[in-house]
């Protein structure tokens, strides 16, 4: 979606009616896709949810921190496309810009241009935020990775230091040294 959203978003000129009516057009082709498609896609959703939700069944230190982190990022994204992308999409694919839904409130209404707008921040959002949490999910990775690391080396120090330490042979007492002549 990036090099759609740019020019809306990032852009010095401003964006050409044209250019909107290319965005529409591609969102609508988008939702029109076979049922299939959203469907593969809510899987991966449920499954990634699924997936930090089980990480965090037994946890240890690392898996609150960046498991749990990872979890609130994901869910912002799961309510940011819940909220902003279905909706939007709905909308769009409807043409229906401006019409309040129930329960809407009327300053809260947005026209074409605006819901197009809001349709590309969404999506940079998410971007961001799942890229989050794999940055997340690498560093928990790379935690756990230097922690084993660090865990072999002093063991095997302490391993080195057993073998050249020097063994005491315990003497007899006198006592007994006697008897044995």
């Amino acid at each position: 979606m990036f090099p759609y959203d740019y020019p809306i978003l990032w852009s010095t000129k401003p964006t050409t009616s044209d250019y909107y009516t290319f965005l529409e057009t591609h969102l609508k082709f988008m939702h029109a896709s076979p049922p299939l498609i959203p469907r593969i896609l809510h899987i991966v959703m449920f499954l990634g949810l699924a997936g930090l939700v089980t990480k965090l069944y037994k946890p240890s230190e690392s898996n609150m921190l960046f498991d749990g982190a990872s979890l609130v990022l994901y869910m912002c994204g799961v309510i940011v496309y819940i909220a902003n992308v279905i909706k939007g999409l709905r909308i769009v694919s409807s043409g229906e810009y401006g019409v309040p839904y129930a329960g809407d409130e009327p300053d809260q209404v947005l026209g074409r241009e605006d819901s197009l707008k809001v349709m590309a921040a969404s999506n940079t959002i998410l971007a961001l935020v799942l890229v989050g949490v794999l940055v997340l999910q690498a560093g928990q990775w790379y935690a756990e990775r230097k922690e084993q690391q660090d865990a072999d080396a002093l063991s095997k120090k302490e391993n080195e230091a057993k073998k050249e330490a020097p063994k005491v042979a315990r003497q007899g007492s006198s006592a007994s040294s006697k008897k044995k002549q």
